[in-house]
């Protein structure tokens, strides 16, 4: 009798490492900041979705929406020591980690998501995904957060001069202190999923970010003038933990990887369609939008792209100026 339990149980591992299908089964967890409905959300679903079904069910991914797991610093930060398994996270929250990212917010480079997009599917992005898994996070796919805009509740803002003194939340991101504090306003930081309630209680008077993100959490309830000021690019990098890459199969890792390349397709699709037909519908809200002189913003937000270029990651930053403007 003991000599057939030994028997069943060898035929079991021989089973096992014969046929990857019957390895254990996988469960993932996928935080993001972004509120259900936003392309970030929508296309977190779509690479759960995927890879749950190039799995045959094996591998199974929870998403965690609307900042549930912490805000995108401690989802880096979560990233780096395993406790996260992936992140649909920000520019500049990863670029605390990695300064590279940085280089693709420099004020008023890319006019459309496109341009950007082009340096970051060639051989920059591949040297940002490397710089990348230095610090413990793999690239699974560079996703679109906008061209950025500016709102408030104060006053239209057309010139520089409109954003003397205004009080403008920023997300953890240098580069964007940066731009703020260049055309006079203050910058703070707030959380994304606290922005609302800040705004509307006066904690600041304005805000920046893509269309998408302002309509999702429906801050046109408490911002009344938007102005297109387009003065920066933002990706949402899409990062697994280095240390739960490394426990997967080869398999696996393949599995995910087109994953994310499908959901990576879907997300940049969904967050190019969304500007023009959300700019009507929030024109609908009753918000008062304007133009701004962007030449007279990008010639006062210049000493940032000066400083960024004298700093240690200058010579990367240089490279994704130059791309970028050889466009």
């Amino acid at each position: 009798m003991k000599r057939r339990t030994l028997s069943v149980a060898g035929f079991a591992l021989a089973a096992t490492l014969a046929f990857p299908a019957l390895a254990q089964n996988v469960k993932l967890t996928l935080g993001h900041g972004a509120a259900v409905g936003n392309p970030r959300h929508e296309a977190a679903v779509k690479f759960a979705d995927v890879l749950k079904a190039k799995t045959g069910g094996r591998i199974e991914v929870q998403v965690a929406p609307s900042g549930q797991l912490g805000d995108d610093a401690a989802m880096v930060t979560a990233l780096r020591t395993g406790a996260l398994d992936i992140s649909a996270n920000s520019q500049g929250a990863v670029s605390v980690a990695v300064p590279e990212y940085a280089a693709y917010g420099m004020p008023f480079l890319f006019s459309t998501s496109a341009q950007a997009f082009k340096l970051l599917d060639g051989p920059l992005g591949q040297e940002l995904a490397q710089k990348s898994a230095d610090k413990g996070m793999v690239v699974l796919g560079y996703w679109d957060n906008g061209i950025r805009h500016m709102t408030n509740g104060k006053r239209p803002i057309a010139k520089v001069e409109d954003m003397k003194g205004l009080k403008m939340r920023t997300p953890p991101d240098a580069v964007l202190v940066d731009i703020m504090q260049a055309l006079g306003a203050e910058a703070q930081q707030i959380k994304f999923a606290e922005l609302y309630v800040a705004l509307q209680q006066g904690v600041v008077d304005g805000q920046e970010n893509p269309l998408a993100n302002f309509h999702a959490s429906k801050l046109y309830e408490v911002q009344k003038h938007l102005a297109l000021t387009s003065h920066m690019f933002q990706m949402t990098p899409l990062v697994m933990s280095k240390r739960s890459w490394d426990r997967l199969s080869e398999a696996d890792r393949k599995a995910v990887t087109e994953a994310a390349a499908e959901a990576t397709t879907l997300q940049r699709k969904l967050s190019a369609e969304a500007d023009e037909k959300l700019l009507a519908d929030i024109k609908s809200k009753g918000v008062q939008v304007t133009t701004v002189d962007k030449a007279a913003f990008a010639k006062a937000t210049q000493p940032v792209q000066d400083k960024w270029t004298a700093l240690p990651i200058g010579p990367y930053v240089k490279k994704v100026i130059a791309a970028a403007r050889a466009q």
